[in-house]
């Protein structure tokens, strides 16, 4: 049932809310999560509503939607309301957040920084307390960058553990979808819901440190994260240091930036060809690479992810966590320079980002550490299906956001 208050956007200091695409929905009168508000990410449908994904000319040549997305009618099911679409770089296609036809929602950490995308509205809208918890998706770390960066609970849940229908199709092997929070009871009761999983979870008994990822940014970095490490350890154990990748994690990233590519471009490359959309620096030059991945580099691509995969699984045992961080620095400065932000950092954190999608894995990324009085995110990456087993760590550490 459509909610006959006034449009989010209304009261919407950050920018966090679509204007083009508002639709509000009143929540059941009961459930696990009664009363609590959300916004959703504008890939998510909503039936008799149009979903924007980041562009006017998509918005301008797709018909509304004829589905509800099922994570979006099991969080109304459950007693929450929703109360806005929230804002997506173009095609969802970027981690800045940096929207050249809609704006950049503001950052509340820091205004002058970016909010870190794809799901950068939904991590405002928390971040700034407009609602209680949002949805994103993640497929290379649109929802874990941004909670980095705003310093919020980002969860990347195991791949396809919570059902994607009627959410646009980016790069289907690595899409999930995800969730904000601030607080980590509501955080973990969201996951429940979403995950459709009520068992008892135990905390995981082992933390592995990942000396590869840890090498890959900088010491002061290192040494903020040094904290957040014990207070995880605090809770699991002795960290016993591990190497991810034996090939390097650059390796892996251009393992998974080919598949990704790949499947972005099978999915959207005949509309782009078509329509002929204006994007902006980065995302256009990142359609026009996927563009030329030939099938043959992504099956050669798939099958170094298959020895990957299996690496990982040898590596992250059901009763132990990877810990890694969560991106190589704070917020970046909004307008650095596309050469540096859309290039430099976006592959140096893609480094990162990489591990649990080319795993299938899920992670979730914890406000515990701050540099420069920001925020800055620590991750822990589990085995296959040990989601609530994540979320009930994330509620015993209790990060006070």
């Amino acid at each position: 049932m459509t909610i006959g208050y006034e449009p989010a956007h209304l009261h919407d200091p950050l920018g966090a809310f679509c204007r083009h695409t508002h639709v509000a929905l009143r929540g059941a009168a009961s459930g696990l999560l009664q009363g609590l508000t959300f916004g959703v990410k504008d890939v998510f449908h909503i039936a008799g509503h149009p979903t924007g994904f980041g562009h006017p000319d998509w918005l301008r040549t797709h018909p509304p939607a004829t589905v509800t997305a099922t994570a979006v009618q099991r969080l109304l099911a459950a007693g929450a309301h929703m109360v806005g679409k929230t804002h997506t770089d173009e095609l969802a296609y970027s981690l800045t957040g940096e929207n050249v036809h809609y704006g950049t929602p503001v950052n509340p950490r820091d205004p002058q920084r970016i909010p870190g995308g794809s799901s950068n509205g939904s991590a405002v809208a928390v971040a700034g307390g407009l609602v209680d918890f949002a949805l994103g998706t993640d497929c290379g770390g649109s929802v874990r960058l941004p909670a980095s960066y705003c310093g919020l609970l980002g969860m990347r849940p195991t791949h396809g553990q919570v059902p994607l229908d009627g959410v646009i199709p980016f790069g289907p092997s690595f899409d999930v979808c995800g969730w904000f929070a601030r607080d980590p009871h509501v955080f973990a009761r969201v996951g429940r819901v979403l995950l459709a999983d009520h068992a008892p979870a135990a905390l995981p008994q082992r933390l592995l440190v990942a000396t590869d990822a840890f090498a890959m940014v900088d010491q002061r970095v290192r040494k903020t994260l040094h904290a957040a490490i014990a207070r995880v350890s605090a809770v699991v154990g002795t960290p016993r240091e591990v190497n991810v990748s034996i090939e390097g994690l650059q390796e892996w990233m251009e393992v998974f930036r080919v598949i990704q590519a790949f499947e972005i471009w099978t999915n959207h490359g005949p509309w782009i060809q078509e329509v002929q959309p204006t994007f902006g620096p980065g995302i256009r030059e990142r359609f026009a690479w996927a563009a030329t991945v030939t099938p043959a580099q992504a099956a050669a691509a798939r099958h170094k992810r298959a020895h990957i995969m299996a690496r990982l699984q040898g590596l992250i045992a059901a009763d132990a966590v990877l810990c890694l961080p969560t991106s190589p620095r704070i917020a970046p400065f909004k307008n650095t320079v596309a050469d540096l932000i859309e290039v430099t950092y976006r592959q140096q954190a893609m480094c990162l980002l990489c591990i649990a999608g080319l795993g299938g894995l899920p992670q979730v990324s914890l406000p515990l550490a701050r540099l420069d009085g920001l925020p800055l995110g620590l991750s822990l990456v589990g085995t296959r299906g040990a989601d609530t087993a994540l979320l009930e760590l994330a509620r015993v550490l209790g990060p006070d956001v």
